[in-house]
């Protein structure tokens, strides 16, 4: 899934600083519903990654039932706050 494509699906632009707060709030609520249909799990991730990203994942063992993927959505979280905390010249 291409996160361009998952921003235009969900809140119909890839820009989410111009998007409406009722347009962001509509689009979490169909991310997080499909999230809870979604039985690929590559998908399934894909889906959280953006959830989590936009702070509105839910907790790991709720939406993964599988150790590997839990684990998985912890290296993502460890990854995003490492690059979070890098300045500039890394």
């Amino acid at each position: 899934m291409d996160l361009d494509d998952l921003l235009q699906r969900y809140f119909s632009s890839t820009d989410l600083a111009a998007v409406s707060p009722d347009v962001l709030a509509a689009g979490l609520e169909r991310c997080q519903v499909d999230l809870g249909l979604e039985k690929d799990r590559g998908k399934r991730f894909a889906l959280w990654a953006l959830l989590y990203m936009l702070g509105s994942a839910p907790d790991l063992e709720a939406a993964f039932k599988d150790a590997d993927d839990r684990e998985a959505a912890r290296n993502f979280m460890d990854l995003l706050a490492a690059s979070e905390g890098e300045g500039p010249g890394g």
